[in-house]
């Protein structure tokens, strides 16, 4: 079965087209390879799956992989673009979608609100109408913890109030899940929405919280720390994310579900809140270096703390997030120092 793997080039895309490589799946990978952060770092991801610079910058170009061939392909393409994607779709022949393409970050969404509806929403919307369609099996598609805004119940459960988002990245997540709802209830397409709880590891965006840290500590320059350092969140490494979307990919979707249950959502972290004072300590070490802090108020958009409960992914998938932050942070660290040759 084929599979169809949107925001390839990106943290989380790339790292499940590698273990969905390793399994023997085919795949192709989609991503626009937009500026929001360095195209350099995406075309370098793309590189580790076997695709060329310049073959992976032509939109609209199936590009095979010259290190697995025909297993993995790419192709650069908007989500927005209501021709090409479906013209994709016919042509492939994908079973199972996931969509991890999105436009990312908080709070760049307070200073580029078009880019989130652009992609997040139209593009999801195209998403959906494919898989309508073209009858996909399953759709994946990630969302993000960020729905839960000012939610203080803690830890996070998917029953939990989810209409009152702090920014539009999370307003975005939201409007993807009630979308998946309407098609899953009117076209019986099943769908599973995953909130994806501060994700962490080699190869992670610039724009991240110890992408940010790292490469400040270990040029000499000072880190903000908001909230005057008093924030939690459920970082989850990387290596347990993929893990979690593989097991739900290779999953009867139509066995581990009724008639009823065409829609999911799950919430996808570490479960457990780990305090930013504490993350920030594990960087320290790792680099070997102090950092300088500047404390200060909280940012628009933020919460103090993130939590998920995990337990209906344990349930139904067996989901296990073992990785402990000084093993994640360590991994991640010395991705960084080879990365930039330090």
């Amino acid at each position: 079965m084929k599979i169809l793997v949107t925001g390839a080039a990106g943290f989380i895309g790339y790292h499940l087209c590698e273990a969905l490589i390793k399994l023997n799946h085919s795949v192709v990978g989609l991503d626009n390879i937009n500026d929001y952060y360095s195209v350099d770092l995406k075309y370098d991801r793309l590189k580790q799956l076997g695709i060329v610079t310049e073959e992976a910058g032509k939109f609209h170009q199936i590009s095979k992989s010259s290190i697995h061939g025909e297993q993995f392909q790419f192709i650069r393409m908007n989500l927005e673009d209501r021709d090409k994607l479906p013209a994709l779709f016919k042509n492939e022949n994908f079973g199972i979608v996931c969509n991890l393409a999105a436009q990312a970050g908080v709070r760049y969404s307070l200073e580029n609100p078009e880019s989130y509806i652009d992609s997040n929403v139209v593009g999801f919307l195209n998403i959906l109408e494919c898989c309508k369609k073209f009858s996909i099996k399953h759709l994946l598609y990630a969302s993000s913890s960020s729905v839960y805004g000012l939610n203080k119940k803690i830890p996070f459960e998917t029953s939990d109030r989810t209409d009152q988002p702090i920014s539009l990245y999370a307003a975005s997540k939201k409007s993807n899940e009630l979308m998946a709802f309407t098609y899953s209830h009117l076209y019986k397409i099943p769908t599973t929405g995953l909130r994806f709880f501060t994700v962490y590891g080699p190869w992670g965006r610039p724009d991240m919280a110890i992408y940010i840290f790292a490469d400040a500590i270990a040029n000499k320059k000072p880190i903000n720390v908001f909230n005057q350092g008093k924030l939690e969140r459920d970082f989850t490494f990387i290596g347990d994310i993929v893990e979690g979307l593989v097991r739900i990919i290779e999953k009867d979707v139509k066995k581990n579900r009724d008639e009823t249950q065409y829609f999911k959502l799950y919430n996808i972290g570490n479960s457990n809140s780990v305090k930013l004072m504490d993350f920030i300590k594990e960087i320290e070490v790792n680099l070997n270096k102090k950092a300088e802090k500047v404390f200060l108020p909280m940012q628009p958009g933020d919460v103090e703390r993130t939590w998920a409960n995990v337990d209906e992914l344990i349930k139904d998938y067996d989901y296990s997030p073992n990785t402990p932050i000084s093993q994640g942070v360590k991994s991640f660290v010395e991705w960084y120092i080879k990365y930039h040759q330090l």
